[in-house]
């Protein structure tokens, strides 16, 4: 009996990450479409709504520490546990990353674009789909999935270093750019760096499956 409770509370706390892992992917896709349409309430929706990021994380963090003081676990749980903690604070990060982009949708807002947006939506999109590529993997405990997912992060990588030379070259030919530009490059920068918090989920997800600590970011 004992051992069946705290299997539905180790269920019920897997069901709580993915809760947060969908509500930062809809923050991610959300705070692109402020970026692109230059939306500033919803820009400023996304900055609001971190807070509540912030919460379910530290909720999922209090019912692990508590899971482990009473509980005990051992092997597979104990894997278990760790790995939802670390997952957690990356959605978390991720979320912040979400939150600089939201912000700086705000201060292009009412802009003319300096360039078209085509490859900040891409990397964006690119890095939603690794990352609700990844939240499944993990509801089926399937790592060969979530290695394959880690592959996808060159791909934002090579997306990343082309809007970095695009916006180089803007600036170079006319100053008065520079300041958009580097609002631009730092979109990017977020963006690369939610590819790479989600590849680092993508570890984690070996580890629980399998115990092996590996390094997927190539």
């Amino acid at each position: 009996m004992v051992r069946q409770a705290f299997k539905e509370q180790i269920e019920e706390l897997l069901d709580d990450l993915l809760l947060m892992g969908q509500t930062v992917s809809y923050a991610l896709e959300q705070t692109i479409q402020a970026l692109v349409r230059q939306d500033a309430k919803l820009a400023q929706k996304i900055i609001d709504g971190d807070s509540d990021i912030n919460a379910a994380q530290h909720d999922i963090d209090e019912k692990c520490l508590v899971l482990i003081a009473t509980q005990q676990p051992m092997a597979t749980d104990l894997r278990t546990l760790l790995a939802v903690t670390n997952i957690a604070a990356e959605l978390e990060r991720i979320g912040d990353y979400t939150e600089g982009i939201a912000k700086l949708a705000l201060r292009v807002a009412g802009q003319p674009f300096i360039k078209p947006l085509i490859d900040i939506p891409r990397m964006a999109e690119e890095s939603r789909r690794m990352l609700t590529s990844v939240l499944q993997a993990f509801a089926d405990q399937d790592a060969e999935a979530a290695c394959r997912i880690a592959e996808s992060d060159a791909v934002v990588d090579t997306l990343y270093g082309q809007v970095f030379d695009d916006l180089l070259s803007i600036m170079m030919k006319d100053p008065q750019a520079i300041r958009q530009a580097t609002y631009l490059l730092w979109v990017a920068h977020n963006l690369e760096r939610i590819a790479d918090r989600t590849t680092n989920i993508a570890e984690r997800i070996v580890f629980v499956v399998s115990g092996e600590v590996v390094n997927l970011n190539r």
